[in-house]
């Protein structure tokens, strides 16, 4: 509880600090004033706002408005087309001049901009707020791959290692909910990421939270409750079926039935599911329907011109589905505080504090359930014993039954058997269970100083970042008995004459702590900033970057840190033509003495071809511009986290003898791990990218597309096929084989966002389209392979690799004329049959090839589509997602069946001599099967897939039905619906986990309320 009390008290300093901030009411004074663009003509329609007393004024034609305001008042002045300004009350002004441009900021790399005056090519951005007015979601990512092009949901331009910066601190997107987030920013291209260093060389999202705005306090409150409801579970045979099945699959060995036709009855008609149990784990008997969700938020925010505020209070809890036992009491909950103040200081200084804590807690039992699902046969032991089925009489074995600790509604005892002493059932009701704990605290402050009195267009910014984080586990650990019952028949009545024990009841009340862990980040940024301009239509800026963090995780001996130096230097003639170089100067401490120090220089040219006078008029062209971007980005992000001695010669010393090199009673080795490399060094990015984005038509059609073709050169592999044989040995194990800078990686492809609007009507429409298409290529390997189309060097990244089947043998006859399969394992009728690639007459790893593309980090070609219609006060929504391109592998448990396997619902069209003809499965097997489970196209399906991710309807209740007097400004009732549908030839497929908890529809009602 002390750690809710801090919070608590961080909150109230937060919201107190922000309290009474607003002007007090003194004698009104009249502002008038004229408004003119910087041609000197009138600005009509101009709206002057006091956000403070929430009073506003028009200019009339002439650009003349009169407001009366406080003195002191804070006054926004606004028009479509012109960059917003700000005049205080008392500030006496005839005449205003507005500069045309936009509003809308975009943070980037150490800076936001005007969206109009981004360069760097490849950089795209959503305002979250816009997006939840229409769609609600509860985490900060969630669907933006349908408005963001080359942002596939797990990677950015296929590279799927991406820095994630909130508020300029590295962490997680998780950290930040949706409802506390102004903006995302997706960093692609190199000359757009360039500045974050090696760590950002596979590009960055950048989220940046909410900041208050002058005016009066607004209080928002947000209340939402749903219900998971399970897409599909996985189909597995009952004990009957499986039985019958599994006899086969004996007689297919060579062996005898294990299961009688008795036994098999018995189990299948269900007089008696105690003694002849068919476990169903998806059965209502064990599962939940659904399971419930709800969430709660409450946003404050105000302030005036020298302070303002934002604070977010976040809740949410979710149910889980299993439902017996201490399952029942499962759950998981996150609640934050989250606070932003800006302070103007005086003229020339300015100050920024956020701080975000987080406590975030899971509870759970002591086994696992969805793995056991997968795993359990249905037949090995009944989950629960009746102990009114013990005989009459039978009074030792009854009172053995009584002794137990863990009776279940007075009437069961856990079941099980010696080889099932724990299991997922008994370990729900009597294992005891277990809690996640986690808190988190955020902290981030900036300075920003004008420096116009030193050097006119000089700035100053500088930003400093501290997380902590700290997790563990608190366990109750119980032991428990189980019970394997002897049944038998009395006068047509099934019996318990025996209880089996295994085990002991012991619950000691002990309170175990484990998996503590800890992560701490510090983040730091300092930076000047200069723009000048030169002559009228000569504009010249500068940046001199330092920034750098670094993250200490517990377990783990070095940190992981980021450092670079950073120089943009940009220049534009008109506002027309421009040109931006940036160098950034990196450090890392895994490479030796000498290798430390990567550099990082691009370049970008931009055509602003919509500003040209020739387009000032036009009809079709609002905005059009053309950059090409280049430059080599260095990382070290090969090496893995921990990885800081890859350059080094390592030797370790064993107790054995290997090689003796010490006389005396203690012998020992030395074995080398290996070799050394001192000139092992960062790899690099090259790249080159060119961008078109634009407005057509009355801006009703924005668009944005980039092709980019980079190569990451120099990854860093070990490659023994580079190096004599004698390098490395397996018996003592050893190796001499150094680190090196070798492979080299292509990616080329293109992104694309479209948006359009327009009225028709009363319905206002937006629909939009936002995708990639990538191919990626193994352009160098180190590889020995004796035939050429095994070389992966040519193919994709993620290639399939595997044999190519031929369907399968019908006879031994077939097998005998046909190339050898025994290097695979024994081969009988119903194997898969393989192709001999290299017609040596023998199936073998040497007949793998090229079967496709995995799609590890996406699908060549991914996609998303939102549409929008909104009528008067009510709004429909709808975003969908999709792929085609990629492939997966059937190789789970729930297709790869031999040995004592679960049987699930796929063997029922295994091959038998009766439906060779039909049959698309193997034949059954009790052996290890390994001929027929290996990496084939057999198993291979087609990935594509068309997801309805999300339909929401919300409604605004109207102004007059609020009341003119109401304390609330508005209120919004949305229903939505998530994860809907998946359109797919292997749609059940797609649909399915194994081993897992089942994919879930979520179905959400929710009420916004402004005060």
């Amino acid at each position: 509880m002390k750690y809710l009390r801090t919070k608590f008290v961080l909150f109230a300093l937060i919201a107190l600090t922000s309290l009474n901030l607003t002007a007090q009411s003194e004698e009104q004074i009249v502002v008038e004033a004229r408004i003119l663009d910087e041609s000197g003509d009138p600005v009509q329609g101009a709206i002057v706002q006091n956000k403070q007393d929430d009073v506003f004024t028009i200019t009339d034609e002439t650009g003349q408005f009169t407001i009366s305001v406080n003195p002191g008042s804070f006054l926004q002045i606004t028009a479509e087309g012109f960059k917003s300004v700000s005049i205080t009350a008392d500030e006496y002004q005839e005449d205003l001049v507005l500069v045309k441009g936009s509003n809308s900021e975009v943070q980037i790399a150490f800076q936001k901009v005007e969206e109009g005056e981004i360069v760097a090519g490849g950089t795209s951005y959503v305002n979250l707020p816009e997006i939840l007015e229409k769609n609600y979601t509860t985490y900060s990512l969630d669907g933006l791959n349908a408005f963001v092009g080359g942002f596939n949901g797990g990677n950015i331009w296929g590279m799927g290692n991406y820095l994630v910066l909130v508020d300029g601190v590295p962490r997680s997107p998780g950290s930040a909910l949706p409802v506390e987030i102004e903006q995302v920013s997706f960093l692609k291209g190199v000359t757009a990421v360039s500045l974050y260093g090696s760590r950002a060389a596979q590009g960055v999202i950048q989220i940046t939270t909410k900041h208050g705005e002058v005016g009066k306090q607004q209080i928002s409150a947000r209340v939402d409750a749903g219900l998971f409801v399970p897409k599909r579970y996985p189909q597995y045979l009952g004990s009957a079926e499986y039985m019958t099945y599994y006899n086969e699959a004996r007689t297919n060995d060579g062996l005898n039935p294990l299961y009688s036709e008795e036994e098999i009855f018995n189990h299948a008609s269900g007089s008696n599911p105690y003694r002849y149990p068919s476990v169903n784990f998806y059965s209502d008997d064990y599962l939940k329907p659904v399971y419930e969700r709800y969430d709660a938020t409450v946003e404050i925010s105000g302030g005036n011109e020298a302070a303002r505020y934002y604070t977010d209070i976040g809740f949410f809890r979710t149910g889980n589905q299993i439902d017996f036992g201490e399952a029942v009491n499962n759950k998981t909950e996150r609640f934050n505080v989250r606070g932003n103040v800006d302070l103007k200081l005086n003229d020339w200084i300015s100050a920024s504090l956020g701080a975000n804590a987080i406590y975030y807690s899971g509870r759970g039992v002591n086994a696992n359930y969805w793995g056991d699902a997968a795993t359990v046969r249905p037949n090995r032991f009944a989950p629960l014993i009746p102990i009114d089925f013990i005989s009459e009489g039978n009074e030792s074995t009854r009172i053995l039954a009584q002794n137990s600790s863990n009776i279940i509604d007075d009437r069961f005892l856990l079941g099980g058997s010696q080889l099932d002493q724990t299991n997922a059932f008994a370990s729900i009701y009597a294992g005891g269970y277990n809690t996640f704990t986690s808190r988190e605290f955020q902290f981030n402050t900036a300075i920003d100083a004008d420096l116009n009195r030193a050097l006119k267009g000089l700035t100053f910014n500088t930003m400093f970042g501290v997380d902590y984080s700290t997790s563990y586990n608190q366990s109750y650990n119980n032991e428990y008995s189980v019970y394997a019952a002897d049944w038998v028949n009395v006068n047509g009545e099934d019996e318990i004459e025996r209880l089996v024990r295994y085990g002991e009841d012991a619950r000691t009340g002990i309170q175990n702590i484990n998996n503590s862990a800890y992560q701490q980040t510090i983040s730091f940024s300092s930076q000047l900033n200069y723009e000048t301009e030169l002559a009228e239509d000569h504009n010249l800026s500068a940046m001199l970057v330092a920034a750098g963090w670094q993250q200490t995780i517990s377990g783990q001996y070095h940190r992981i840190s980021s450092a670079n130096l950073g120089l943009q230097l940009a220049y534009n003639y008109k506002n027309r033509y421009y040109v931006l170089f940036n160098e950034a100067v990196v450090h890392s401490a895994r490479f030796a003495k000498g290798e430390r120090t990567g550099y990082s220089p691009t370049a970008t040219i931009a055509w602003k071809i919509g500003r040209e006078p020739f387009l000032e008029n036009s009809s079709v062209v609002n905005d059009l511009e053309l950059s090409v971007s280049a430059g080599v980005l260095s990382t070290d992000m090969g090496l893995q986290a921990n990885q800081y001695y890859a350059h080094q010669n390592i030797f370790s010393q064993t107790e054995g003898a290997w090689f003796s090199w010490r006389d005396g009673a203690l012998t020992r080795s030395t074995n080398s791990l290996q070799g050394g490399n001192p000139d092992l060094t960062f790899a690099r990015r090259k790249e080159i990218n060119v961008e078109l984005k634009g407005s057509l038509f009355n801006n009703s059609i924005n668009f944005q597309t980039a092709f980019f073709a980079n190569r990451m050169k120099g990854n860093i592999i070990q490659a023994s096929v580079l190096y004599p044989n004698y390098f490395s040995t397996f018996f003592p194990a050893s190796s001499f084989i150094p680190y090196i800078n070798y492979n080299n990686d292509d990616r080329i492809g293109f992104d694309f966002d479209i948006t359009y609007s327009k009225t028709i009507g009363s319905i206002d429409w937006t629909v939009g389209l936002a995708g990639i298409y990538y191919d990626t290529k193994a352009a160098q390997r180190a590889e020995l392979y004796e035939n050429d189309y095994q070389n992966r060097e040519g193919k994709p990244l993620d290639a399939i690799w595997g044999l190519q089947s031929d369907g399968f043998f019908n006879s031994e006859d077939e097998i005998a004329s046909a190339p050898s399969q025994s290097a695979l394992g024994n081969v009988a009728p119903g194997d898969i049959r393989y192709v001999d690639q290299n017609g040596d007459g023998i199936i073998n790893n040497e007949d793998e090839v090229y079967l496709g593309k995995w799609g590890w980090s996406g699908a060549p070609l991914s996609a998303g589509i939102h549409l929008s219609a909104k009528w008067k006060n009510l709004t429909f929504f709808a975003l969908a997602t999709g792929q085609t391109g990629a492939h997966a592998m059937k190789n789970s448990s729930y297709f790869w069946i031999d040995g004592e396997d679960k049987y699930s619902t796929v063997v029922r069209d295994r091959w038998t001599p009766e439906t060779a003809d039909t049959a698309t499965y193997p034949r059954l097997t009790t052996q290890n099967g390994e001929n027929n489970f290996r990496s084939s196209d057999f198993w291979m399906y087609s990935t594509d897939r068309i997801d309805l991710a999300k339909v929401q309807v919300s409604y605004d209740i109207p102004s007059k039905i609020l009341g003119s007097d109401s304390f609330l400004r508005n209120l919004n009732i949305y229903v939505s619906g998530a994860n809907l549908f998946t359109f797919s030839s292997e749609r059940e497929l797609m649909e399915l986990n194994i081993g897992g908890a089942p994919q879930t529809r979520f179905y959400n009602l929710g009420l916004k309320a402004l005060f």
